[in-house]
């Protein structure tokens, strides 16, 4: 049985102002992906710029933190907003949906492409291999702040978290950590280095992670505020994941079915 380290989800503490891990891997998931994609950009084939990419990144941020907060209320936490709605903006406590962020970059990149004549897909296609960064560092996060936490388990690896009572629970955040970080950046990094059809790379991102989701979601534990939500095992996140295989399969079998 493991225990989970005891991090101070505060990483520097200056009096006037604290420094959060949830903010710094933040910061190094947007850092990573400018610098990834900006090396990218050099090779014409993208047919992006350096400049354009940095602009991107703004906008993605924008639209990670802004839906990706709005749709944690939404989607998890709606009535305790109504009782107390200075909640939104307590970012550093955590609390960040990442269907409720990509809706967000949908949007952000939506205005963004029309200032630069591309369309979403287009963008999307480039951008998509540089977003599991982010959720490996968000993922991350959440171990240090001892979120998001599995089921209770026996298996070898389970871990006792100092959120989650004393027995051990799948640490649900690291098998997302790996899938949906690792795995899904080393396959669309890999499949996205040669020209493929228009809207293929966006949809297998959206298959992946949907996929990636869905699976971790039957040993991760339900929000307490919501439990299951349908026939006993249907979490939030599982329905939330499932348009988005549909959408990735589909834009995947279309991209094919016109090349």
């Amino acid at each position: 049985m493991l225990v989970q380290p005891n991090i101070d989800p505060v990483a520097l503490d200056l009096g006037f102002v604290q420094i959060h891990w949830y903010g710094i891997m933040y910061l190094l998931g947007f850092a990573g992906a400018l610098i990834l994609l900006t090396k990218r950009s050099k090779n014409p084939q993208y047919g992006f710029t350096a400049e354009q990419v940095s602009d991107m990144i703004f906008y993605g941020a924008l639209g990670v933190v802004l839906g990706g907060r709005v749709g944690y209320i939404l989607f998890y936490n709606f009535s305790a907003f109504l009782d107390n709605p200075i909640i939104l903006f307590q970012i550093y406590k955590g609390g960040m949906s990442f269907h409720g962020g990509l809706l967000g970059v949908i949007i952000a990149i939506y205005l963004y492409g029309r200032k630069i004549n591309k369309s979403v897909v287009e963008i999307t296609d480039f951008g998509a291999p540089a977003v599991p960064l982010g959720l490996f560092f968000g993922r991350f996060a959440n171990f240090i702040n001892g979120e998001l936490y599995g089921r209770v388990t026996d298996v070898p690896w389970g871990m006792v978290f100092r959120h989650g009572g004393p027995l051990p629970r799948h640490p649900s955040m690291l098998y997302e950590m790996f899938l949906e970080g690792f795995v899904l950046f080393c396959v669309l990094w890999w499949f996205s280095r040669k020209p493929r059809p228009k809207m293929m790379v966006s949809g297998l991102f959206l298959l992946l992670y949907g996929c990636f989701r869905f699976s971790v979601e039957f040993v991760r534990q339900p929000d307490p505020q919501l439990g299951f939500i349908a026939f006993g095992w249907l979490t939030q996140g599982m329905l939330l994941s499932s348009p988005m295989i549909l959408l990735g399969a589909g834009m995947i079998f279309w991209a094919k079915r016109k090349q």
